[in-house]
């Protein structure tokens, strides 16, 4: 692949305590591989290569919540987001399902998180065989392989078969086939059942943007719902609602996506960019200031603003509305622009997920009281009425409502919309009357013409 062949072979340098250590830094020696015992001599240099991960979640495009992200894309796929001005060609091909294979938009998307797994593959190679501490070693290995899954998740929802790579060795990426979906699956749950035995309970320093065991478990949550395992779903899910004294659904909705909120599960931190401004890129790229609103082109769908009751409270704090522009605008994160005065730190899991997840996995069970309360916890919190077992609820129609209360809490968060109506089948009946050219090959996205190009084993997706 290109990405394989633009970053070759990676290493990790110790760097004095003057500089930060935090990147990978690409060398020119493509016939050499990491030598393992001369990268990880000390738990310094390790973890610093594992800080630069972190780092590089907030730099590469599909996990930094900007203009090629997970979350930006896929909310004009879905129905959450539209363009203020029709004056963008790549946008306008996510936001009428017509993306062309050779979108610059979706080669970065594609590219990125294939950056990211071999960033991990690096540092697991690294780990093999080195000299470290046991349970220092157990943590790193941990945390690179979630990342590694986590990344493998989103691929695997936006392009469905794709190359599994598990190692560094460009011989053979450069010309690594698409697997089925399921095989690439079977190695997500193999890393999180790994990493949840190897991870620690604590967060370091009370920092949320390190990953520990209740992440692991909070995607093994998302993953079994995905698969349809409703009893695995509710278990995991469970086990992170279960830790009380760590995590809570905060009634106030302007300190859910504060730094280390106790609702946060996992956050991506903006200082890995470097610099000194701290705001987020969502709040960069979606807040509406009234004194530069012609610099910003992405506006709410008026359909999910109506999905909102009057008096819900996510309505109230998460939705902001340009009276200039006359359009609605995300408005989670408040912070536009800031230099030095970190408030905000990018959400990636949170707890309302795990309460949705198991709800919905109870609900699929016929455990409808559970699941209402479940569900019910986030509308009281959102200031709705509870619902109750009067009204005569089945499986199917608590989950379509479940479905609909996901779409208000998550909207504009990796891409929760989007995935939700291709894993239940309802991506044809809700977008076919919203998107005039859609087609049911519409749920995945193009495989990269320049990856193609350069990897001649890559099959493209129906329909491109």
């Amino acid at each position: 692949m290109k990405i394989i062949n633009k970053i070759k072979y990676l290493t990790i340098i110790f760097c004095s305590l003057l500089v930060s250590c935090e990147d990978f830094v690409a060398v020119d020696a493509p016939n050499n591989r990491i030598v393992k015992t001369s990268v990880f001599v000390d738990e310094t240099t390790a973890q610093s290569a594992m800080q630069g991960i972190y780092n590089q979640l907030y730099r590469l495009d599909f996990s930094r919540g900007f203009e090629n992200s997970v979350t930006n894309l896929t909310a004009l796929s879905a129905d959450n987001l539209q363009l203020i001005r029709d004056n963008n060609p790549t946008y306008l091909e996510f936001l009428e399902n017509e993306i062309l294979p050779g979108n610059a938009r979706n080669l970065s998307l594609w590219s990125s998180a294939y950056n990211m797994i071999y960033m991990t593959n690096a540092l697991l190679e690294g780990l093999e065989g080195s000299l470290l501490e046991e349970g220092f070693k157990n943590s790193l290995e941990g945390q690179a392989r979630f990342i590694r899954a986590f990344t493998y998740f989103n691929l695997v929802n936006l392009y469905g078969d794709v190359p599994l790579l598990l190692s560094t060795d460009y011989r053979y990426n450069a010309t690594a086939p698409r697997v089925p979906l399921e095989d690439v699956y079977d190695q997500i749950l193999e890393d999180l059942e790994v990493s949840s035995t190897l991870l620690m309970e604590n967060y370091p320093d009370s920092e949320r943007t390190v990953v520990n065991k209740f992440v692991a478990f909070s995607l093994m949550a998302r993953l079994y719902l995905y698969l349809e395992n409703w009893e695995q779903a509710e278990y995991f899910s469970s086990q992170v609602i279960h830790q009380q004294n760590t995590y809570q659904l905060l009634e106030d909705l302007d300190l859910v996506f504060l730094q280390n909120s106790k609702e946060a599960i996992w956050q991506i931190s903006p200082l890995g960019k470097g610099g000194i401004s701290t705001e987020t890129n969502e709040g960069a790229l979606y807040v509406i200031e009234p004194e530069t609103t012609a610099l910003y082109n992405l506006k709410l769908t008026q359909d999910l603003v109506n999905t909102f009751q009057v008096v819900d409270q996510r309505l109230v704090h998460w939705v902001g509305y340009s009276d200039i522009e006359s359009v609605y605008f995300a408005h989670k994160y408040k912070d536009r622009n800031s230099t030095n005065n970190l408030t905000e730190y990018s959400m990636v899991l949170r707890l309302a997920e795990q309460y949705l997840i198991r709800s919905e996995a109870r609900a699929m069970q016929n455990k409808i009281d559970s699941a209402l309360q479940d569900i019910n916890s986030i509308r009281t919190r959102a200031g709705l009425e509870s619902l109750n077992l009067n009204q005569n609820w089945n499986s199917e129609s608590l989950r379509n409502l479940i479905l609909e209360e996901r779409r208000k809490e998550f909207f504009m968060e990796w891409g929760h919309r989007w995935f939700d109506l291709k894993r239940t089948g309802l991506a044809e009946d809700r977008l076919s009357v919203k998107k005039p050219g859609w087609q049911n090959t519409d749920v995945y996205y193009p495989i990269p013409d320049e990856e193609r190009i350069m990897n001649t084993n890559l099959t493209q997706n129906d329909g491109y």
